[in-house]
């Protein structure tokens, strides 16, 4: 009884640190993928997300795409070889709630 009181302690401890990491955000950017994540480039500041897609989203729709995504991001747990190869792994997860097109295409911008 003792060990599983320890271990309930022990995950409802780990879920509010997870929890504390979480932030709910809106960000523009362009869809990629590397190395069969899909991932936002965003630009002022430079930042990078892994797209985590929820409900009905299907990411590849929006491959190639300027997008407005809204969500909520935690660290990522991200390792793939080509993004440790490039030297930036996507630092941050984007588990989406809401997306939609801003343009059909990616070009650079000014602003986002």
């Amino acid at each position: 009884m003792r060990q599983l009181c320890f271990v309930l302690t022990l995950l409802l401890s780990a879920s509010f640190l997870l929890a504390k990491d979480s932030k709910q955000v809106t960000v523009r950017g362009c869809v990629s993928k590397a190395s069969g994540d899909y991932i936002l480039e965003k630009q002022n500041p430079a930042m990078t997300y892994e797209l985590q897609a929820t409900g009905k989203i299907k990411l590849a729709h929006y491959l190639g795409q300027r997008v407005e995504v809204t969500g909520t991001t935690s660290p990522s747990m991200a390792t793939s070889s080509d993004a440790i190869e490039r030297g930036a792994p996507a630092p941050v997860t984007l588990t989406i709630s809401s997306m939609r097109t801003v343009s059909k295409e990616c070009t650079a911008s000014p602003a986002q």
